[in-house]
C-alpha cells in the first residue's frame, strides 16, 4: 500500500520521505550535526514541510536530484545558511528567494536557469555563489563570470548581487514609474469623474431650472387664464347689470306715464268728488236748492239716503255708512262755512239750511 508523504510525517515517529520506486527515506538518518544530505535521492520536489521540522539544520545538500523548481514555502526556511542545488533541472527560482536572509553559500551549478528573481538582491549575507553551466542571459552571465575557485565564487556572489541591485533599482524605478503613471491615470480618472459629475450636476441643475421655468410659465398661463375668465365674468356681470338697469329704466320709463296717468286720474277723481261734494253742498245748504239745476241733485241725494235706510245691511256696513255720513256732515259743515265766502263775490245770499238727515239704523 502506498503511503503519502503527509501521512509519513504525521503518523511515523520520525520524519521520513518517500523517494522514487516506493522507497521511504528517514530524514533523521540524513542529518549530521547541523547538516542534512539529501543528494542523490532522486527527489523531484523539495520536502519543505519535513525540512521545517529541523530548524537546527543550517546546511542543506539537495544536489544531484531531479528537482525542477523550488516551492514558495522553501523561502520560509530562513534558518538555512548553505544550500547546494547543483546538478538539478531547475529553470526558475521563487520570487521571494530574498527572504532567505541568513543564506551565505548558494550553489546553482549545472541547472537550466536563465534569470534570477529580482529579490535575489536582498540576500545581503550571500558570500559565495556558483552559476556555472546555466543558460544565463547575457548581462547576468557577464556579471557572474567564472567560478573555478573559492575567490572567483566569492567575486561571483558580489558581482551578481551588485547586478541584481541595479536590476532591483530599475525595477523599483519602473514600479515607481508605473505607480506614478497609475496614480496619474487615477488622478485623470478622478478628474474625469469629477468633470462628469459636475456636468451631471449642471445638467440636473439646468433640468431643474427648466422644470421650474416650465412650471412658472404654466402658473402664469393659468393665472392669465383665470384673469381672462374673471374679466369675462366681470364684463358679463356688468353687461347683465347694464341690461338689468336698462330694463329697469325702460320699465320705469314705461310705468312713469301710467303712474302719472294714475295720479292725474286720481287727482281728477278727487277734484270731481270734491266738485260733486261742493255741488251737493251748494244745492243742499244754499238758497239754490229750489233752483231747477239743483232739484235733480237733491232728489238723487234724498233717494240715495232713503235707499240706504230701506236696505238690511250688515252691522259693519251700517257702521261704515254711519262713519261716511258723519264724515259727509263734517265736510258739508266745512263747505257751508266756505260757501258764503265763495258766493259773496257773486252777489248771492245763502238762506238758512236745514239739517242733513243721517242714516238711521
Amino acid at each position: 500500500m502506498k503511503v503519502s508523504v503527509y501521512n509519513i510525517v504525521c503518523i511515523l515517529p520520525q520524519p521520513k520521505l518517500r523517494m522514487s520506486k516506493n522507497k521511504v527515506l528517514n530524514l533523521k538518518d540524513k542529518i549530521d550535526g547541523n547538516e542534512m544530505d539529501l543528494s542523490l535521492c532522486n527527489l523531484t520536489e523539495v520536502p519543505v514541510k519535513e525540512l521545517a521540522a529541523f530548524p537546527k539544520v543550517t546546511v542543506l545538500d539537495l544536489s544531484c536530484n531531479n528537482i525542477t523548481s523550488l516551492p514558495l514555502e522553501f523561502c520560509s526556511l530562513s534558518h538555512l545558511v548553505k544550500v547546494d542545488l547543483s546538478k538539478n533541472l531547475m529553470t526558475v527560482l521563487p520570487d521571494d528567494l530574498g527572504r532567505l536572509g541568513n543564506l551565505q553559500h548558494l550553489d546553482l551549478y549545472n541547472n537550466k536557469l536563465t534569470i534570477l528573481p529580482v529579490s535575489f538582491s536582498q540576500l545581503k549575507n550571500l558570500k559565495w555563489l556558483d552559476l556555472k553551466d546555466n543558460p544565463l542571459e547575457i548581462n547576468l552571465a557577464k556579471a557572474a563570470g567564472d567560478c573555478l575557485d573559492e575567490k572567483q565564487c566569492k567575486q561571483c556572489a558580489a558581482r551578481v548581487l551588485q547586478h541584481m541591485r541595479i536590476l532591483q533599482d530599475e525595477v523599483d524605478k519602473e514600479r515607481e514609474r508605473r505607480f506614478l503613471k497609475d496614480k496619474e491615470l487615477e488622478k485623470k480618472k478622478e478628474m474625469k469623474q469629477r468633470e462628469r459629475e459636475a456636468k451631471e450636476k449642471e445638467a440636473r441643475k439646468r433640468d431643474k431650472a427648466e422644470e421650474k421655468e416650465r412650471k412658472r410659465k404654466e402658473y402664469n398661463a393659468h393665472m392669465a387664464d383665470l384673469a381672462i375668465q374673471e374679466q369675462k365674468n366681470k364684463r358679463k356681470e356688468e353687461k347683465k347689470k347694464r341690461n338689468g338697469q336698462i330694463a329697469a329704466d325702460k320699465k320705469a320709463a314705461e310705468s312713469a306715464p301710467k303712474a302719472q296717468r294714475r295720479s292725474l286720474i286720481g287727482l281728477l277723481f278727487k277734484l270731481l268728488l270734491l266738485g260733486l261734494a261742493g255741488v251737493v253742498g251748494v244745492c243742499q245748504l244754499t238758497g239754490l236748492k229750489e233752483e231747477a239745476v239743483c232739484v235733480p241733485i237733491n232728489v238723487a241725494v234724498d233717494d240715495g239716503l232713503s235707499w240706504v235706510r230701506e236696505q238690511e245691511v250688515d252691522v259693519r256696513v251700517r257702521k261704515l255708512v254711519e262713519e261716511v255720513d258723519i264724515r259727509a256732515r263734517e265736510l258739508l259743515q266745512k263747505l257751508s262755512s266756505l260757501v258764503p265766502q265763495l258766493l259773496e263775490p257773486l252777489g248771492v245770499v245763502p238762506t238758512a239750511t236745514e239739517p242733513v238727515e243721517t242714516v238711521e239704523n
